[in-house]
């Protein structure tokens, strides 16, 4: 059975600690000296090693230093804030409402060429009108008990999208077809949302594809909600929790995957159809 989120970011913290027991142990020093050495307590070499405590960049440069192996540090700080940044609660992310969160993403979104993203529940945040948007955050905030920032959150989630007209950059979205029929916001709200998709699925730099309900024989099943940035890091969204990945063998993983759904999916007038029937449902 594969490891959960939690589980498999407390893996590869300890993976760390190990990596830099294993150092100490190589160059012959006990916790004691390397404490020493490094200018902290013997508490925090245990700490440290027990995976209790993760270790900060400098923390590691001074270990690996202490150990006559600085020409490790680099890809053991790598290694670490891989590790820490894998499995982020929402709720931490979330305690002082939406707004900084949508603004979180900003330097990630402008750093970007590609973005890939797959949506088996709702439109991506990067095609959502303000009614949706407010329809969507009104839910989160509500569910989650945080505080109510939905009209800052929904401006700063549009300013953000933005990006979509920056040049230079290129859009892959797919979805389910469910997702047109999953009405979040009024009437009115998810009206002006379909008939932005036949907005936005005609600009030249995004590639709009919709998988059919009605698929038959599937070659890959309906995944959790993903963005892919670049070919450097896959954002996935959990219930509990964003689990961001970046090794790059998970990362090509999710790739093929993307290439699967994006194989299924119907473009062009086959989608504009699929949106078109969703806008009649509506009446």
């Amino acid at each position: 059975m594969p490891l959960s989120p939690s589980s498999s970011a407390q893996a590869a913290r300890e993976a760390v600690a190990q990596r830099l027991k294993e150092l100490r142990a190589d160059a012959g020093i006990s916790g004691s000296e390397l404490a020493g050495r490094c200018g902290w307590s013997h508490s925090k070499t245990s700490r440290i090693e027990g995976a209790r405590t993760p270790p900060s960049a400098d923390d590691i440069r001074r270990w690996c230093a202490a150990c006559g192996a600085a020409g490790q540090a680099a890809d053991i700080v790598a290694q670490s804030r891989t590790a820490e940044s894998l499995y982020t609660e929402w709720r931490r992310k979330v305690r002082t409402g939406l707004k900084q969160l949508q603004r979180s993403y900003v330097p990630l979104f402008e750093a970007t060429t590609l973005f890939r993203v797959y949506s088996p529940t709702m439109v991506p945040g990067l095609l959502q009108t303000e009614g949706y948007a407010r329809g969507l955050m009104t839910s989160i905030t509500r569910f989650r008990d945080v505080p109510d920032d939905t009209a800052d959150a929904v401006a700063a989630r549009l300013e953000r999208s933005r990006v979509i007209h920056a040049p230079g950059r290129r859009f892959v979205l797919v979805i389910e077809e469910g997702v047109l029929h999953h009405q979040l916001g009024d009437h009115d709200a998810m009206a002006a949302q379909l008939g932005h998709l036949l907005t936005a699925g005609a600009l030249p730099q995004v590639s709009l594809g919709i998988i059919p309900a009605a698929t038959a024989a599937r070659p890959m099943w309906p995944l959790e909600l993903f963005h892919v940035y670049d070919d450097t890091l896959v954002s996935i969204e959990l219930l509990a929790a964003r689990v961001q990945v970046t090794q790059p063998s998970e990362v090509a993983l999710y790739v093929a995957a993307f290439e699967e759904l994006r194989r299924m999916a119907v473009y062009g007038a086959q989608a504009r159809a699929l949106i078109l029937r969703a806008i009649k449902a509506l009446h």
